[in-house]
């Protein structure tokens, strides 16, 4: 996979999560997944509908994925691009700890 696409990936991904209601509908399916509509959706004010849009978004940046039982649609956490996002932040982390060394280095040297 090309560097452009995984970053496209990346940031897909970063935004499906920046959204709160987003961000709590991961949450649940960490704690307990698979998941339908409605278990999702109580205790939250939004309707089922709502929860709907927000599952599409988490689908489309490949957070969940949508399992058909009969009628009922399920949806289960995806962890590849959870692991991806980690191991991304960590390199990025090692990455500003090598600059703020150097830069240290470089004041303490003046």
């Amino acid at each position: 996979m090309s560097a452009v696409k995984q970053l496209e990936m990346r940031a897909a991904v970063f935004a499906a999560l920046g959204d709160p209601t987003r961000l709590r509908l991961v949450t649940k399916l960490c704690e307990d997944s698979p998941q339908s509509i409605s278990q999702l959706s109580q205790g939250s004010d939004l309707t089922r509908q709502g929860i709907t849009r927000h599952l599409d978004a988490l689908e489309n940046a490949g957070l969940v994925i949508n399992i058909r039982r009969g009628r009922e649609s399920l949806y289960s956490l995806e962890s590849a691009p959870i692991e991806d996002i980690q191991k991304y932040l960590e390199n990025m982390s090692k990455q500003w700890d090598n600059i703020l060394s150097r830069f240290k280095k470089f004041v303490e040297e003046e």
